[in-house]
């Protein structure tokens, strides 16, 4: 098996979650290449497009989320197999990203110029796209956006909708997911009695 070095952010969520989360449901290893904000200034010139995640296999260099959650998952058994299912797949994942686009307009802003960005946000982009994704888990008629089984899908919008929740965005109400749409704030709630995410978070518990 190759080896595999997966290079994000050191902290819980963001656009590499899923994808450690994925490896760890079948106990793939890979190097959890952790950096901080500072070294990623440094870091960024190695990669081809200045951002992470990339994932290293062997000697090779990956980048975009997407597509490493994909290939990721395609070795876990979390990607669909039917080509309408897949695209369903793809579907909730670039809605997902759409969402990191339109936040990181709002990076490096401060004070009100922060609170009025982030208020549009809010309003604008969040809300609509959370309502995009309410409306594909009600097309599945299941617990799960495609396949009616657990994918990086549901895995990535599990991150998304944890990370709105846990307040780490000043000016984004914690509760906005549940207000703007509930029932995608229930599969969230579904997610986090999935055993490979409870016992990913029990791992990185015992790791602290």
């Amino acid at each position: 098996m190759p080896n595999y070095k997966l290079t994000y952010f050191d902290f819980d969520g963001g656009r590499a979650e899923a994808i450690r989360i994925a490896f760890h449901s079948q106990n793939i290893k890979f190097e959890d290449h952790r950096i901080s904000f500072a070294q990623f200034a440094q870091f960024r010139k190695t990669t081809p497009f200045n951002s992470i995640p990339v994932l290293n296999i062997d000697s090779i260099l990956v980048t975009q989320t997407n597509p490493i959650l994909s290939y990721v998952g395609k070795m876990t058994k979390l990607y669909p197999t039917d080509d309408l299912q897949i695209l369903y797949c793809e579907e909730v994942m670039s809605a997902i990203e759409d969402i990191s686009h339109q936040l990181v307009k709002t990076f490096g802003l401060k004070d009100d110029v922060l609170k009025q960005a982030r208020k549009k946000f809010v309003e604008g982009w969040l809300s609509t796209i959370l309502k995009g994704l309410e409306s594909l888990i009600i097309r599945s008629k299941g617990d799960y956006f495609c396949e009616n089984q657990l994918t990086v899908a549901d895995l990535k919008c599990f991150v998304q909708v944890n990370g709105l929740s846990k307040g780490f965005l000043d000016h984004v109400p914690t509760d906005i997911v549940e207000t703007v749409a509930p029932q995608l704030f229930a599969h969230f709630n579904r997610m986090k009695k999935e055993p490979i995410i409870q016992e990913y978070y029990k791992m990185r518990e015992n790791s602290k």
